[in-house]
């Protein structure tokens, strides 16, 4: 419980050397140097906590983001799409009263930007009374004309939107900007607080802080709403615009924590005036998308041309009404950085009441009063492009030389409707924890607010981003900054909120099947290939690494090295790194097989080396995040990070290998494990599968015929077999079953024929078999076998009919085991053959006439 008999005695000290800027307004200090009483009890908890208590928990807040992948990417970041979320463990605190002003101002420039909106693509009385100029509204794509006079459901064209807000020095609000297309950060508001609420589990129940569960449940219920036809199975869809997006974490967590299917534009495709997803059991339709992509990326039908991110043809199933997007297109215009200057006398003649939260100054140099006074004081204002471009981005006057402001004099005199000018505000300063350590920075707080059937609900919180360092005037996640959880705190104990609540009336349950699409099982399906041929390799790196490790002198280094060489042109062959030890120069490399092993664990641009493989299954998990468990995702990060250790912490000898070998075994055995036990068995984890067992069955063939079909003596034979055998992790079975030596026959019977031991090529064909039964069909075949099922059906066929003494014997006149060799390679063309019919049928749409029913 709250205690409000804490005074500032109890926490000063935690606060030691805590200086807000003078003049300024700080979040948890009054100007008397006194702390606010609403931040009383969490400082008095940061002092119980102490220095110590503070370091593990950040240390845990760090671990929690980066095991449940949370990331933003900063474009032109070394980091790339694996860089963490940066999250600060100290809260922002509001006061009830206060956020009920805030969130009263909120609904108001909501409603008042929707009317906007309303008006722009429709009557337009805005221009014809002179309240807004039409040079402003009519330059360049601000206005999408393609959008005008659409019927809009509900006429609720802005369905989420969220604005940044800061305080002035008196403690007034402002707010800075307007997200209005596809606004972002909610997802990782709900990040900040799954975290936070973990790692400060008392402090935040204590608090009384408000939960965001009720917020997303209004979301879903409105998305529902929107939906314009009436259907028990109404399919809502998140569109992104891909992995490479800075936000993509984002995408993929709100999907998984709405309930969405989340797509990409090419998942989407628009027939007979309607869109419809593509998937394997053919198209099924599409009710409502909730947007991620920019209103002019949408349709390159009717939009920009060049966009690869949107659906073409969407814009006319919008307008026929079998579609609804949220937010609907055209909502770009309100994000015009010009259209604050003219918003308190639109809400006048709008609403008529005063706008209760203002915007900053603003002066749109297209007026030739504003003009003037913008050139007059380019050192004093922040400049910002209205245009879309390289160059659209804010520049502060005064970070200009007197070079640089006379070309931005003559850039805005060439073209002045094409710029603004706006005061510069420094934002309020709240507390980071900065090395144990209070300290105050810039704080901006990105509100969120979600349509209802009355005005708009609120979410009671938001993601408050704080300045990279205590001299910046500008907070953007893209220059860096930190993110942090905001806390509404009511004024009595708030219940536990979920987004699954029981309903107050029985309803039978309906099932929405998420179908996937091409794309996905394509991902799929190289996530499971991918995911074993590394665990393969690793197998096959661990041996080799053994056995150069276990070489003696005399004779037996020579029945040794047999045995050797044969695993490594196996290595070779498995990664395909030619020449390796197969080609030019092999008996050299057979001589001295460090450095290309070497090679193969730590180069990333080896293509077919262990580095590699390992981001390629990092990169393809990545494009289907969504369909990943946190639990799966923990795995994925901990493969990303041990191969990252790979290739900045190199090896440099050989006998350190088996230390970074053993861990990653584990990992991508703990990967199969949670994908075969958690993961769904529906037709994303069948692909997923196949991929799998195709890339096991391959791999077996490779190692068997590369390592047996040439002739060995007896002690090489068994030294090779026992390789095998460990290769495959076959051993503890082999000796318990046959206790005679370690023999080729029995080799074979155990690791090509036994269809028990989930290793052989038997076992895992007859799994093969019975997963692409499974597989969607085209309608127009209803009867005997596909091409992928005669193809497994012949190697399963092959593996059980062969005679295992046939296969281990050597012909006479022969020097090799002929008849294991030709049964081997016909394995081996059958494998790539079999994937290449999958990709050309089901991960390549466009290759073929699409006969696959549409689905209503």
């Amino acid at each position: 419980m709250i205690d409000a008999t804490i005074t500032d005695s109890t926490v000063n000290s935690n606060c030691r050397g805590y200086q807000p800027a003078p003049g300024s307004y700080d979040e948890m200090y009054l100007h008397d140097g006194q702390i606010r009483p609403h931040w009383r009890y969490l400082a008095s908890a940061l002092e119980n906590i102490g220095p110590d208590g503070l370091r593990v928990r950040w240390r845990e807040s760090r671990r929690l983001l980066r095991d449940n992948g949370v990331t933003y990417n900063i474009y032109g970041d070394p980091q790339g799409i694996a860089r963490p979320w940066e999250l600060d463990l100290i809260p922002l605190l509001i006061k009830s009263d206060d956020w009920a002003t805030i969130e009263h101002g909120l609904i108001q420039r909501a409603e008042l930007l929707k009317q906007i909106m309303l008006d722009l693509y429709g009557a337009r009385k805005l221009l014809q009374c002179g309240l807004l100029p039409a040079e402003l509204i009519f330059d360049q794509d601000s206005l999408l004309l393609p959008c005008d006079g659409i019927e809009v459901p509900g006429k609720q064209p802005l369905v989420f939107y969220a604005s940044d807000l800061i305080r002035l020095p008196n403690g007034d609000l402002r707010i800075i900007g307007d997200r209005s297309q596809a606004p972002s950060g909610a997802g990782y508001a709900l990040e900040n607080r799954m975290v936070l609420s973990r790692v400060l589990p008392s402090l935040f129940r204590d608090s009384h802080v408000h939960r965001l569960a009720g917020f997303f449940r209004t979301l879903r219920t409105t998305l529902r709403n929107l939906a314009p036809r009436p259907a028990d199975s109404i399919r809502v869809v998140l569109l992104t615009p891909g992995p490479r997006n800075e936000a993509y974490f984002e995408h993929a967590y709100l999907a998984n924590y709405l309930g969405y299917t989340l797509v990409q534009g090419d998942d989407l495709t628009v027939r007979d005036g309607a869109v419809w997803a593509r998937t394997l059991n053919g198209l099924e339709r599409v009710d409502v998308i909730l947007r991620r992509v920019d209103d002019i990326q949408c349709d390159p039908l009717e939009l920009r041309s060049e966009s690869m991110l949107g659906v073409p043809g969407i814009l006319q199933a919008v307008r026929a009404g079998n579609v609804t997007l949220a937010n609907a297109l055209g909502n770009r215009i309100l994000e015009h950085p010009a259209l604050g200057a003219f918003l308190p006398a639109i809400c006048k003649e709008l609403l008529g009441e005063e706008l209760e939260i203002l915007g900053v100054q603003t002066w749109w140099c297209g007026r030739a009063k504003d003009l003037n006074f913008v050139l007059d004081n380019l050192s004093n204002l922040i400049i910002k492009r209205t245009r879309d471009g390289a160059d659209k981005q804010c520049l502060l006057g005064s970070n200009l030389s007197s070079n640089e402001l006379s070309d931005l004099k003559a850039a805005i005199l060439a073209t002045p409707a094409a710029y603004v000018g706006q005061e510069i505000v420094p934002a309020a300063t709240a507390p980071i924890l900065d090395q144990q350590r209070l300290e105050p920075r810039m704080a901006v707080l990105r509100t969120f607010l979600v349509a209802e059937n009355e005005g708009y609900a609120v979410m009671p919180g938001g993601l408050t981003r704080i300045a990279s360092d205590s001299d910046s005037l500008i907070v953007s996640n893209h220059l860096g900054g930190l993110g942090k959880d905001t806390w509404v705190l009511a004024s009595e104990p708030v219940l536990p909120d979920s987004l699954l609540v029981t309903p107050s009336t029985y309803s039978p349950a309906v099932r929405v099947i998420s179908e996937v699409s091409s794309r996905v099982a394509d991902n799929l399906y190289w996530i499971g290939r991918y995911a074993e041929r590394a665990e393969g390799l690793v197998r096959l790196l661990r041996i080799i690494v053994l056995r150069i490790n276990e070489r003696l002198g005399g004779m037996q280094e020579l029945e040794q090295d047999h045995c050797l060489h044969l695993l490594l042109a196996a290595l070779t062959q498995q990664t395909l790194t030619f020449p390796g030890f197969v080609g030019e120069g092999a008996v050299k490399l057979l001589a001295h097989p460090d450095p290309e092993l070497l090679s193969l664990l730590t180069d990333l641009q080896r293509i077919g080396g262990l580095p590699q493989t390992l981001q390629a299954l990092g990169l393809a998990a990545w494009s289907v995040r969504d369909r990943m468990s946190m639990d799966t995702w923990r795995i994925v990060n901990s493969i990303d990070e041990q191969t990252l250790m790979l290739v900045e912490q190199p090896i440099t000898e050989l006998e350190g290998a088996l230390d970074r070998l053993d861990p990653l075994i584990t990992a991508l055995v703990a990967f199969t494990g949670l994908t075969r036990e958690n993961m769904t068995h529906s037709q994303g984890w069948l692909f997923l599968e196949i991929g799998r067992r195709v890339e096991r069955i391959t791999n077996t063939t490779t190692l068997l015929q590369t390592t047996l079909v040439p002739q060995s003596g007896d002690r090489s034979e068994s030294l090779l077999a026992e390789s095998i055998l460990g290769v495959t992790d076959s051993l503890i079975t082999y000796r318990r079953r046959y206790q005679t030596g370690t023999r080729v026959g029995a080799l074979l019977d155990l690791v090509f024929q036994d269809e028990r031991n989930p290793r052989s090529l038997a076992f895992n064909l007859s799994k093969l078999q019975g997963l692409v039964k499974s597989l969607p069909k085209e309608s127009s075949i209803n009867v005997g076998l596909s091409n992928i099922e005669k193809m497994v059906l012949e190697a399963t066929n092959l593996v059980r009919l062969a005679d295992i003494d046939a296969l281990a014997s050597i012909p006479k006149h022969d020097s090799k085991r002929s008849i294991l060799e030709k049964a081997l390679v016909r394995i081996g063309e059958i494998m790539p053959n079999l994937s290449d019919e999958l990709t050309a049928f089901y991960f390549r749409h466009e290759d073929r006439p699409h006969t696959l029913l549409m689905r209503r």
